[in-house]
């Protein structure tokens, strides 16, 4: 079962400018934001085994969870559509409600259900007991958690680093990755390749034992190196210094990002390399996961 027929495998693009030039490295930007437009990047390459296991266990629905601005809703409710699915989205937040976002607008648009909750009770969607509840509620879809980061999301990112070892014919030294649940860098883990990891939100040092768990029972594991000091005040949020980097990053290379995931990620690989953190000789993988719906018009280019 073909996800709406994606482009694989993605692209690869050598990047080259004065800063990678001192550090001494490679660069490379793994463009998954072109697999498809509507079901793009990581969330395109984590959902494809869920909704392949909910088709073979013959399920009409699909519920899943998500705020007003979640790529991952997004992506869930353009493939379930495209598919067949009934979809329900749990959505954090009962105010936004009131006026939907442009993602949420476009969920609707795709047919999906939104089901507010109030903040407190979304805190709640890894609680085995409120799940169940749910799962009742919505005569018994098929659940998949926030971010689509289940246990199959894992094989699915996996296949990424396959596509950039037969395309480079190496193993990189780093694949680098923005980290909003931790599935794309457990993904990569998973295949024994090195990830730093570039959190996109306040706090995220507990990302590090939700890849830890995500990884369980999993062998041959690469090292996780987790970057929790450029969220830019928190998840979706940024500063002019953000929007300047994407700016400039997108004359030197032609590449659109967005101001939550990927700018914050390769914001971070550039102070890096300004710090000499890498080797010289090293080869470094970012992804680039997509998740353009969600740019600010101010920052687009």
């Amino acid at each position: 079962m073909d996800i709406l027929i994606p482009t694989l495998p993605s692209p690869i693009q050598l990047l080259t400018d004065e800063v990678i030039l001192k550090a001494g490295i490679k660069l490379y930007l793994k463009r998954d934001d072109l697999i498809h437009p509507d079901v793009s990047g990581n969330k395109w390459r984590k959902l494809k085994y869920s909704l392949k296991e909910a088709k073979n266990l013959g399920k009409k629905t699909i519920l899943t969870f998500g705020g007003a601005y979640s790529n991952h809703l997004y992506a869930t409710a353009a493939a379930g559509n495209a598919l067949g699915f009934k979809t329900i989205g749990v959505v954090r937040g009962e105010d936004a409600s009131v006026r939907l976002s442009p993602t949420l607008a476009y969920c609707q648009e795709q047919n999906m259900h939104l089901h507010f909750v109030s903040r407190q009770e979304y805190r709640n969607r890894h609680d085995e007991q409120y799940l169940r509840e749910i799962s009742m509620q919505f005569d018994n879809p098929y659940m998949i958690p926030e971010g689509g980061t289940a246990a199959l999301a894992l094989k699915g990112v996996g296949e990424m680093t396959a596509e950039v070892e037969m395309h480079l014919g190496i193993k990189p030294a780093y694949y680098a990755t923005a980290a909003g649940t931790g599935g794309t860098a457990a993904g990569i883990l998973s295949t024994g390749n090195n990830v730093l990891g570039f959190a996109a939100l306040k706090g995220g040092d507990f990302l590090k034992g939700d890849i830890e768990t995500l990884l369980q029972g999993h062998v041959g594991l690469g090292n996780l190196q987790l970057m929790t000091e450029y969220h830019f005040g928190g998840y979706a949020k940024w500063t002019p210094e953000l929007l300047a980097f994407m700016s400039e990053f997108y004359v030197k290379h032609g590449v659109q990002l967005e101001q939550v995931y990927t700018a914050k990620m390769l914001y971070g690989i550039y102070d890096l390399m300004d710090k000499s953190f890498f080797k010289p000789g090293d080869v470094v993988v970012a992804v680039h996961t997509g998740g353009l719906q969600g740019l600010l018009p101010q920052a687009r280019l």
